[in-house]
C-alpha cells in the first residue's frame, strides 16, 4: 500500500465529490412533478427513475470496483466522475423518458465507482484511531446532499424548469474531476480486488448479512423521510416556507449527526454506537405519529431524529472494514449499494403504510422497522465477530 502522507485537502475533496454524487442521485425526488408533466409521465411513473438508479447502482458498483481493482485509484475515481458528469449532461438533454432512464444507469455506474473507492482510500491512508472520524468526514457531503439536494432541486425545477437542476449537477461535477486528479495521490494502489473477491464476498452469508444492516437502518429512516413534507402539510398545516424551515433543521441535525457518529464510533466502538442509534430511532420516530403539537417540540424532535438518522454510517463502515481485509473496496461498494436499496425499500414501505393507514402512521411504522433493524444488528454482530486481518 502507498505510504505517502495524505494531502490536507484530500478529505474535503472526497466529501465535496460525494455531495455532488448525492445531489445527482437524490435531486430527482424534487423534480418528479415537473419532469413527469414534461415527459408525459405520472409522478409514480417518474419515480421509477429512483428505482432504476438504485438497481443499477446495486448491480454495477461492486462489479466495476472489482474489474478495475488493478488500476490506480486516482484514474478509476476520475473516470467514474467523468461518467457521472456525462450522465448529468445526457439527463439534462434527454428527449424522452427512455433516454433519461439510460442516463440514470450511467450516472449510477459513475457514482458506484467513486463513492466506495473514496471510502477505501480514506480508510487506507489514515491510522486506525482516526478511521471512523475520517470516514464520517468523507460521507459528510453525501449526508448533506440527501437533506439539501431535494429541496434545492425542487426549487430550481419549479422556478426555471427541471432540466436546469440537472445542468447544475453537471456544473458541480466538472470541477470535481480536476480536484480528484490533483488531490488523490498518483499511483495509489492497494492489494488488488478481483471478481473472485466479489464472488467470495457475495457468497459469504455472514458478511452479506452484516452489509444488509445498512439497508435495514436506511430503510427504516426512509419510511418517514420520503414523506415528511406531506406529513407536515397534513398534520401541521405547513406550506412551502414551513416545510423548508423544517428541512433546514433536519439538515443541521444531519451535519452534527455525521460528526457525532464518527466520534462515537472511535470512542465506544461500532457495536455500541449502532445499537444506541437504533434505540434512539425507536424512541423518536413514533413521536411523528402524535402530531400536531407545538412548533418548538417539532423542531426538537426533527433535530434529534435527524441527528440519530445520519450518525450510523461511520460506525457501520468501520465495522465492515474490520471484517473485510483486502476486500474492503468490494465490501464498501456493496455497502454503498445497500444505501440505495434501503432508500427504495423504505420509500415503498412508507407508500404502503400511507395507503393502508394514512400519513400519521408513518412514525409508528418507522419505529417498528427500526426495531427489526436492531434485531438484524444484534444477530449479525453475533455471527460476525471482529477478526484481525493482516494486509
Amino acid at each position: 500500500m502507498n505510504t505517502q502522507s495524505p494531502d490536507r485537502l484530500l478529505i474535503p475533496t472526497l466529501s465535496a465529490c460525494n455531495f455532488v454524487i448525492g445531489l445527482g442521485a437524490f435531486v430527482i425526488i424534487g423534480l418528479l412533478e415537473p419532469l413527469g408533466t414534461d415527459l408525459d409521465r405520472s409522478p409514480a411513473q417518474a419515480g421509477q427513475l429512483m428505482t432504476v438508479y438504485a438497481v443499477a447502482y446495486a448491480v454495477l458498483s461492486p462489479l466495476l470496483v472489482a474489474v478495475t481493482g488493478r488500476v490506480g485509484r486516482r484514474r478509476v475515481m476520475a473516470a467514474g466522475f467523468v461518467l457521472f458528469a456525462l450522465a448529468a449532461a445526457l439527463s439534462a438533454m434527454a428527449p424522452d423518458f427512455r433516454v433519461l432512464s439510460a442516463a440514470r444507469v450511467i450516472a449510477a455506474a459513475g457514482a458506484g465507482i467513486f463513492t466506495p473507492l473514496a471510502a477505501a482510500v480514506a480508510a487506507a491512508l489514515y491510522p486506525e484511531a482516526q478511521r471512523a472520524k475520517v470516514l464520517a468526514s468523507v460521507f459528510f457531503g453525501l449526508t448533506i446532499s440527501q437533506v439539501a439536494g431535494v429541496p434545492a432541486g425542487s426549487w430550481i425545477a419549479y422556478t426555471f424548469g427541471w432540466r436546469w437542476a440537472l445542468w447544475l449537477v453537471l456544473a458541480c461535477a466538472l470541477p470535481c474531476i480536476w480536484l480528484i486528479w490533483t488531490r488523490v495521490p498518483a499511483g495509489l494502489r492497494f492489494q488488488p480486488v478481483t471478481l473472485a473477491d466479489l464472488r467470495d464476498t457475495v457468497s459469504e452469508g455472514r458478511m452479506m448479512f452484516a452489509i444488509a444492516f445498512t439497508t435495514s437502518f436506511i430503510g427504516a429512516n426512509y419510511v418517514l423521510f420520503t414523506y415528511v413534507a406531506p406529513l407536515l402539510s397534513e398534520t401541521m398545516g405547513f406550506g412551502r416556507d414551513g416545510i423548508t424551515a423544517i428541512l433546514v433543521i433536519a439538515g443541521v441535525g444531519a451535519v452534527f449527526g455525521n460528526i457525532m457518529g464518527g466520534i462515537l464510533a472511535d470512542r465506544v466502538g461500532w457495536h455500541r454506537t449502532l445499537t444506541g442509534l437504533c434505540v434512539a430511532q425507536m424512541l423518536l420516530t413514533p413521536g411523528f405519529s402524535l402530531m400536531p403539537f407545538g412548533t418548538a417540540v417539532l423542531v426538537m424532535l426533527v433535530f434529534a431524529w435527524s441527528l440519530a438518522s445520519w450518525s450510523f454510517m461511520a460506525g457501520q463502515q468501520l465495522r465492515l472494514i474490520s471484517l473485510a481485509g483486502h476486500r474492503a473496496p468490494v465490501v464498501l461498494a456493496l455497502n454503498a449499494a445497500a444505501i440505495y436499496v434501503g432508500a427504495a425499500i423504505g420509500s415503498g414501505l412508507g407508500g404502503l403504510v400511507i395507503s393502508g393507514f394514512g400519513l400519521k402512521a408513518l412514525g409508528l411504522a418507522a419505529g417498528m422497522v427500526t426495531a427489526v433493524a436492531l434485531v438484524h444488528l444484534t444477530v449479525s454482530a453475533r455471527l460476525t465477530p471482529i477478526r484481525p486481518h493482516i494486509s
